[in-house]
């Protein structure tokens, strides 16, 4: 066992929750509100459809598999070679889907901040702690969950109870008056997010216990919908259409608090506490990563590629997106599709396999 760490259900649900919402709180208002306009609060709802299908899928692969993860199962149905090729391409885009994460971070670390900073030391500095936790192991990573977690997402409550007085609930008025179909064009963005819980896969063998993964499973998908659904009515209420025209509408939304003369310009401070829940989904992301590297190559410990892929991180995250409008317009067109392909179409053909073989070799046994 190449990690002896063990997790609790809360700190899988929080890992989970993390990766999925920690970006998606900033980027998913304007990307569905692109398509879905007003009804950009229903998107989340369309995408949820991805998230529960997808841990129910990883679920019966981890029970047909025990305590190995997709890039383990991939040989035990598919065959050696064919195995390897189809783990290798799912670990290629982990490898492309943790770049992008880093430079989803870093886009928004510049945009609002460090404006003249150069973006590999953004990304770069935020690497480096994560490979102090990486190296730490899956417990240091279940662990800052616990404790950052509820920080941020308190925070992001505390916005729009700050801004209830701004909020009109009129903007979300009428509701569907396009029909339902922009509402479901704009839930691409969301089911690329939330066929992120494929990466379940790598977690579940590192469970103190086994017994109710589904229900903790479907927990941090409902969990992960309802935020994305509470921020984007938020914004909402509180910018109406123009929130088609504001890249970081959460960030935009703490400009907007003000109590009495003493509580104003609390962006610093929501940037702060975002920071503590990007840590945990770029660790996750990275360790994932390593842990995958290192049981496709099947050695001993993931602890010698900590540095390496970070470095490789940092590359692809500077080389795979141009610019950041470019990242923005293919949030809601091709990543989607890339996305889906990869993180929904793989676990089905792996469990369609399994069950056919499983069926075959039950119906030749004597």
């Amino acid at each position: 066992m190449i990690e002896k760490g063990r997790i609790s259900y809360l700190e899988l649900a929080l890992i989970m929750y993390s990766i999925v919402v920690a970006t998606a709180i900033l980027y998913i208002p304007y990307v569905t509100a692109q398509q879905a306009n007003r009804d950009l609060w229903l998107s989340p709802l369309w995408g949820s459809l991805s998230g529960f299908l997808i841990v129910v899928i990883i679920v019966k692969l981890s029970r047909l598999f025990p305590g190995k993860t997709l890039i383990q199962y991939c040989e035990l149905i598919l065959g050696r070679t064919i195995g390897k090729i189809i783990a290798f391409i799912y670990l290629f885009f982990l490898l492309h889907d943790t770049a992008i994460a880093f430079r989803e971070y870093g886009e928004f670390i510049e945009s609002a901040f460090l404006h003249k900073t150069p973006m590999i030391f953004v990304t770069g500095s935020i690497a480096l702690s994560c490979a102090v936790a990486v190296h730490g192991g899956i417990e240091t990573i279940g662990r800052c969950a616990t404790i950052f977690l509820p920080i941020v997402l308190a925070s992001y409550i505390l916005i729009y109870l700050f801004l209830i007085p701004d909020l009109n609930v009129k903007n979300m008025l009428p509701i569907l008056s396009d029909g339902i179909m922009p509402s479901i064009k704009g839930s691409l963005a969301p089911h690329a997010w939330l066929s992120q819980f494929s990466l379940m896969s790598f977690l579940l063998p590192l469970l103190s216990n086994q017994q109710k993964v589904m229900k903790w499973g479907m927990f941090s998908v409902f969990a992960s919908v309802l935020t994305m659904v509470f921020i984007n009515l938020g914004n909402l209420f509180l910018f109406g259409k123009i929130i088609i025209n504001l890249h970081f509408p959460v960030f935009e939304a703490a400009r907007f608090i003000s109590v009495g003369s003493f509580f104003e310009h609390v962006e610093s401070i929501v940037i702060a506490v975002w920071v503590l829940g990007g840590f945990v989904q770029l660790s996750a992301f990275f360790y994932l990563l390593v842990l995958g590297t290192s049981q496709w190559l099947t050695l001993p410990s993931y602890k010698p590629f900590v540095l390496p892929i970070g470095f490789l991180i940092i590359l692809f995250s500077a080389w795979s997106i141009s610019s950041f409008e470019d990242m923005i317009r293919g949030m809601g067109t091709t990543v989607p599709f890339y996305f889906l392909t990869v993180q929904l179409i793989i676990p089905i053909f792996l469990l369609v396999i399994a069950i056919i073989r499983g069926k075959m070799s039950k119906s030749f046994s004597p």
